[in-house]
Order: structure tokens, then C-alpha cells, then sequence
């Protein structure tokens, strides 16, 4: 290992720094913001990120406004089930990407590639036209359905499955496990860090997902909390306590996902790693 000087260290840790103030900073002062009272200046200069008196009055307000609750909830179903179909739709696909053989496997590989090219704008128009026919406007089905598999973590899963030693496999063939033998009990389990990242990735797209409600939703007790928290903002935009304590309440959840899969997922990134 080579040593680095400490020059070249302290840099390191400026621009550490400075990448954990521009991500991690915003988030600090909505949350200050949020708990500061209405006799409290936010906009002091110098800006004061301490409040001096801390309140939880404002996330009251929040729920006496919209029911952000009933928001919250429906945000959390379709966040569950997305995360439920892409876990086990990218993992069937990805292992029948990278461990069955079959023609046009290559060719079905290339679609899920040109598939991430696709700007959602390109076929929002499309997929509203679809949940149209199929009767799925105006209903959380119909919010699920386009996003229920992601190419990209089909594309995770697949990676992660071509890891694995094809020796294994053809042990567990010699000893007489069949196809869904093999995927059940020994290419899955040996990609769960994967398959965490998957979920991640997958409850936080739905989550955070505010266009295709809007245009797919029209009943407000069927509003996800990102466009609930839309109504709040452009009802009391001059309230800024009210806008911070709702946006910390839709990152929460987010916060407490990635807390308690934060391990699963950083191994999961190598498990899923390109190939050269």
C-alpha cells in the first residue's frame, strides 16, 4: 500500500466535506427550519441554523392542513408493491438472462439496454393511453404497473447472477435440483445484497415519483404524498415551516430504508458490478 501525504490527504477530507455540505446540507436546514417557531426569523443574517426554541408544532399544522397521513399511506402501498415486483420479476429475469441458455438471449439482454435509453417523457403519453384502456386510470394498480420491473434492475440482477461460479451450478444439476431448485436455493441467496439494492432503488423511485401520479390520479383521497405535498406548497408557498416540515416528512421513510439496508447495499454494489 502507498502512503499518501498529508497534503494530498487533507484534500481529501476538504472535498469530503464539501460533497457531505452540498448533499447532507439542505436536508439540515429543512429540518432546523421545520422546528423552529413562528416568533423565529429563518431568514436572520447571519442565518441562525439552530432553532433557539424547537417546536413540533409545524408537522401538527401539516396534518391539520391536508391529510398527509392518508397520503403517506398510499404512497406506502404503492412503494411496497413496486418494491415486491421488482424484486422478484428483475430476479426471475436476471437469472434467466445469465444462467439459462436459449436463443435470443442476446437479443433480450440488448432490449432491457435500449429500454434505460427510453426518456419516460418518449412513452408517458403511451403508458396513460394504456391504463386508459385497461380501465386503470384513477387507481394505485395503474401508478404500479409501469414501473412494476425497471430494466436497470433487471440489468443489476442479471450482473450479479453472472458472478457466480457456473461450477455451482452444475454440481447442484449432477445432484438433481432442477432449474427453480438452483434459483431458489443457491443463485438467490448468494445475491441478496443485490436484491437489496434493487428494493432500495425500486421504493425509492416510487416514492419519489411525481409526475406519473399526477397525470394518472384525479381523486384526491388516491394522491400519493408527493403530490399532496405539491397542493401544500402552492397553497402556502410564504410558509416556509410548513413546506420544511412536510419535506422532512417525505424523506424520513426514505432515511429510515436505507439505514436499516445500508450494509446489504453496499455489498450489493460489488455483487452487481459491470463486467468487464
Amino acid at each position: 500500500m502507498t502512503r499518501v501525504r498529508k497534503g494530498e490527504l487533507a484534500l481529501r477530507y476538504v472535498l469530503l466535506l464539501a460533497v457531505l455540505a452540498l448533499t447532507v446540507g439542505p436536508f439540515l436546514w429543512q429540518l432546523s427550519t421545520s422546528l423552529k417557531g413562528p416568533t423565529e426569523d429563518i431568514y436572520s443574517s447571519p442565518p441562525s441554523f439552530l432553532p433557539r426554541h424547537p417546536t413540533l408544532h409545524n408537522y401538527e399544522r401539516v396534518a391539520d392542513t391536508i391529510p398527509v397521513w392518508d397520503y403517506a399511506f398510499n404512497s406506502l402501498k404503492v412503494a411496497t408493491a413496486n418494491v415486491v415486483t421488482n424484486c422478484v420479476g428483475s430476479a426471475l429475469a436476471g437469472y434467466a438472462l445469465a444462467r439459462l441458455r436459449y436463443r435470443g438471449r442476446r437479443a433480450a439482454t440488448l432490449a432491457f439496454v435500449l429500454a434505460m435509453l427510453v426518456p419516460v417523457e418518449g412513452i408517458i403519453i403511451a403508458q396513460f393511453t394504456t391504463m386508459r384502456d385497461l380501465g386503470l386510470n384513477n387507481t394505485l394498480i395503474g401508478v404500479v404497473l409501469p414501473g412494476c420491473i425497471g430494466a436497470m434492475n433487471v440489468l443489476l440482477m442479471r450482473n450479479a447472477f453472472l458472478n457466480l461460479p457456473y461450477e455451482i451450478d452444475e454440481a447442484a444439476y449432477v445432484d438433481g435440483a432442477n432449474v427453480w431448485q438452483r434459483f431458489l436455493r443457491i443463485a438467490l441467496p448468494s445475491v441478496k445484497g443485490t436484491v437489496a439494492v434493487v428494493a432500495i432503488f425500486a421504493f425509492m423511485g416510487a416514492w419519489d415519483d411525481f409526475l406519473w401520479p399526477l397525470i394518472v390520479l384525479s381523486d384526491p383521497s388516491k394522491f400519493t404524498l408527493t403530490i399532496g405535498l405539491n397542493y401544500l406548497h402552492g397553497t402556502f408557498a410564504n410558509d416556509e415551516r410548513l413546506v420544511a416540515a412536510g419535506t422532512v416528512i417525505a424523506v424520513a421513510p426514505l432515511i429510515a430504508l436505507f439505514a436499516g439496508l445500508q450494509r446489504y447495499f453496499f455489498r450489493g454494489v460489488g455483487e452487481g458490478a459491470v463486467k468487464g
